[in-house]
C-alpha cells in the first residue's frame, strides 16, 4: 500500500475507470466492453507521456481478473484486487520494452503463454513502450499476437505508435490517449492539494500545469518540488523562482510601460530581463497574450494581438542566429510601441464610410481653393520685335483674370525647370538626360507652362515610356492644375540659342486654344515627352472633383493632410 512518503504521482495513480483525468471515451468505451463481454485479446494504448496510459492497463487487468469479473467496477476486496491494486499479481506481467527488446525476451514470453494462469481467469501480458522492440522481435510477436491461447491477453503501450509496423497495428484495438487539458489537470492540483491540506494560489497551479506540458505525471512531479521549495505555501512567487519563470506580475508591468510608450522604463525591464533565457521570455509572453485574447481583454484587441504575435514569431527566429538576448527583447518591444501606432484598416474604413452620409457636416479645408478661370485673351495687333524687347520691363496684365495669376519670374521657373530635370535624373537616369538634352523651358504664364521639345528617336522612345513619370514630376512642382503648351522644335530652336536675353523671345502670336494642353485630359495627343508623334496616354479621372469627394474631405480632416498630391499608377 502507498505509504506517506510515496510521491504525488505514485500515490494518487488512478484504481478505477472513474479515476482517469481527461480521457472519458477511452474509460467508457473499455467500460463496456468489460459489460458487454465483447473483449479483443490485443489492446494498444498510444499517446503522450504521463496521459494514463499504463493506470489504464492496470485497471483494465484488474477488471479482467476480479472474482466479480469480468466487470468494470471490480470490487477492491477479493484477493486478485488487492494483489494487482499492489502489483504482485502472479498472472499480470509486465515487461518494459526498452530494457527487453531483444528476440529472446519475446521468445520467453512466447512461452509463457503456452501456460495457464495460476489463480485468474486471464494471464495478462503488459508491454510498455513497445515501439522500443528489435524488427526480429516484432517479427517472432506476430503469429502470438494475431492468435494467442483463449486465456492470454495483450496490452501493449507507447508513445510513438508510428514506429510500429502496420503488422502489429492491425492484430490490436488502437486507443489514442490525448493531451489532458490545464483546467483539468488544475483541477486535479486542487484536489491533491486539498487531500494534503496545504494552502495555495490559484494562478501558481495554472503555471504548474502549463509547465507540464499536458502530462499530468510530469506536473504532479513539479507539485512536490513546489511543495518542498515554497515550505507548505505553493504560492506564484515561489513556483516562478523554482521553474526559472517571469512573474506574471513583471509581465503585467511590461506591457503597461509598452502601452504608456515609456521607453525608459522598458529598457529598465529589458535589463533585469537579461538573466532570464530569451527563448524562454518569448515563451511566456505568448501564452501571457494567449490568456488575453481567452479573457477578451479590451487594451488587446485582435488586431494588436496578430501583430505583437508576429513581432515575437521574428524575434525567436533571431535567436538561431545567436542574436544577443537583451538586444533581440530590446528591439521587440521597441517594435511593439511602434505597432500601436497603426490604426485598424477596418476602423478607417468605417469612420470614412459613416461620414459619407453626412456631407453636409464637412467643412470645406482652408487649402482647397476654387479653380482659377481661364484667362481670356483678346488678340491685338503684332507689335515688331524691336518694340516687345524695349517695352518688355513695362508689360502690364491685360485683364483682371490674368492679373490673378500673375506668373513667376523666370529665373524662379529656371530653378523649378531645373529641380524637375534633378528629380527625373534621380529617379531614372536615362529619362533625366533624355529630357535635360531635349526638353528646354520657354515661360510659364497664365498657369500654363510652354517648352520645346527636339527629342531624336532614341530619346524620343524613353520620353515615351517614362510619360506617366514626367507628368507626375511636373503635377507636384507645378500644381495639379497646370496645362503644357508645346512648341515644336523647328518653330522655336532658333528662338532659344541666344542666351543672353534673360528671357526667351516669345512669338507675338495669340495663343490658340488646341496649344493648351491639360495634363488631366484623356484626349492630351502633345505629351510632355516626345511632344508630337506619341501615344495617347490612359484616361485619368478630374482631379479637381476628386479633391472636392467627402471622402478624400474626411480623410484629408482625419489624417490632418497638410498637402495632397494627386498622381496617376507609375
Amino acid at each position: 500500500m502507498a505509504q506517506a512518503s510515496d510521491v504525488l504521482a505514485i500515490k494518487y495513480r488512478p484504481k478505477r475507470f472513474e479515476d482517469l483525468i481527461g480521457q472519458d471515451t477511452i474509460s467508457q468505451t473499455l467500460s463496456l466492453a468489460l459489460s458487454s463481454k465483447r473483449l479483443s485479446h490485443a489492446y494498444l494504448f498510444s499517446g503522450l507521456r504521463g496521459s494514463g496510459k499504463t493506470s489504464t492497463a492496470r485497471i483494465f487487468a484488474k477488471a479482467l481478473i476480479c472474482d466479480n469479473g469480468p466487470t468494470s467496477t471490480p470490487c477492491e476486496t477479493c484477493e486478485n484486487c488487492t494483489m494487482a491494486n499492489e502489483n504482485r499479481h502472479i498472472d499480470i506481467i509486465e515487461m518494459d520494452a526498452a530494457s527487453s527488446r531483444k528476440i529472446d525476451d519475446i521468445r520467453d514470453l512466447i512461452e509463457q503463454t503456452k501456460y495457464k494462469p495460476a489463480a485468474a481467469r486471464f494471464k495478462i501480458f503488459i508491454i510498455d513502450e513497445v515501439h522500443m522492440l528489435t524488427k526480429e522481435a516484432f517479427n517472432a510477436l506476430l503469429k502470438t499476437l494475431e492468435e494467442p491461447p483463449a486465456f492470454v491477453k495483450f496490452i501493449l503501450a507507447t508513445t510513438d505508435p508510428l514506429k510500429l509496423p502496420a503488422t502489429i497495428l492491425s492484430r490490436t484495438q488502437h486507443f489514442k490517449f490525448k493531451r489532458i487539458s490545464q483546467t483539468l489537470i488544475v483541477n486535479h492540483l486542487a484536489h491533491v492539494l486539498n487531500l494534503e491540506q496545504i494552502n495555495f494560489e490559484q494562478e501558481s497551479l495554472e503555471i504548474l500545469a502549463r509547465s507540464g506540458s499536458g502530462s499530468l505525471r510530469d506536473t504532479l512531479t513539479l507539485l512536490d518540488q513546489a511543495i518542498i521549495y515554497s515550505k507548505q505555501y505553493v504560492d506564484v512567487s515561489t513556483v516562478t523562482q523554482m521553474l526559472g519563470l517571469i512573474d506574471p506580475a513583471f509581465i503585467d508591468s511590461i506591457f503597461d510601460a509598452v502601452f504608456s510608450k515609456d521607453r525608459s522604463r522598458v529598457t529598465a525591464m529589458v535589463k533585469e530581463l537579461q538573466e532570464y533565457d530569451g527563448e524562454m521570455v518569448i515563451d511566456e509572453l505568448i501564452a501571457y497574450l494567449k490568456e488575453k485574447l481567452y479573457e477578451h481583454d479590451i487594451k488587446f484587441p485582435t488586431m494588436l494581438l496578430d501583430r505583437f504575435l508576429h513581432i515575437l514569431s521574428d524575434a525567436k527566429s533571431l535567436f538561431f542566429l545567436n542574436a544577443d538576448s537583451g538586444f533581440v527583447l530590446l528591439l521587440l518591444f521597441s517594435k511593439m510601441i511602434e505597432a500601436l501606432k497603426l490604426k485598424e484598416i477596418d476602423q478607417i474604413i468605417e469612420e470614412l464610410e459613416n461620414t459619407t452620409h453626412e456631407p453636409q457636416h464637412i467643412k470645406p479645408m482652408p487649402t482647397v481653393q476654387t479653380p482659377i478661370p481661364s484667362p481670356q485673351i483678346v488678340p491685338t495687333p503684332a507689335p515688331t520685335i524691336a518694340e516687345t524687347i524695349k517695352e518688355e520691363p513695362k508689360i502690364e496684365p491685360q485683364t483682371d483674370a490674368i492679373a490673378q495669376v500673375e506668373p513667376e519670374s523666370q529665373p524662379k521657373e529656371d530653378e523649378r525647370f531645373s529641380k524637375l530635370i534633378d528629380r527625373l535624373i534621380d529617379r531614372n537616369v536615362n529619362l533625366g538626360e533624355c529630357f535635360k538634352q531635349s526638353v528646354y523651358l520657354i515661360s510659364f504664364e497664365g498657369n500654363t507652362l510652354t517648352w520645346q521639345s527636339c527629342a531624336e528617336e532614341d530619346c524620343k522612345k524613353v520620353l515615351r515610356n517614362g510619360y506617366s513619370v514626367i507628368k507626375f514630376m511636373v503635377q507636384e512642382i507645378w500644381g495639379i492644375d497646370v496645362k503644357i503648351s508645346n512648341k515644336p522644335c523647328d518653330e522655336v530652336k532658333k528662338k532659344s540659342e541666344p542666351k543672353a536675353a534673360p528671357t526667351p523671345i516669345i512669338e507675338p502670336e495669340p495663343i490658340k486654344e488646341p496649344d493648351i494642353v491639360d495634363l488631366a485630359d484623356e484626349d492630351n495627343q502633345n505629351t510632355m515627352g516626345c511632344v508630337a508623334n506619341c501615344e495617347t496616354p490612359p484616361a485619368q479621372i478630374d482631379a479637381k472633383a476628386m479633391l472636392q469627394e467627402p471622402m478624400v474631405q474626411r480623410a484629408k480632416e482625419l489624417f490632418s493632410a497638410k498637402r495632397i498630391v494627386v498622381q496617376s499608377k507609375v
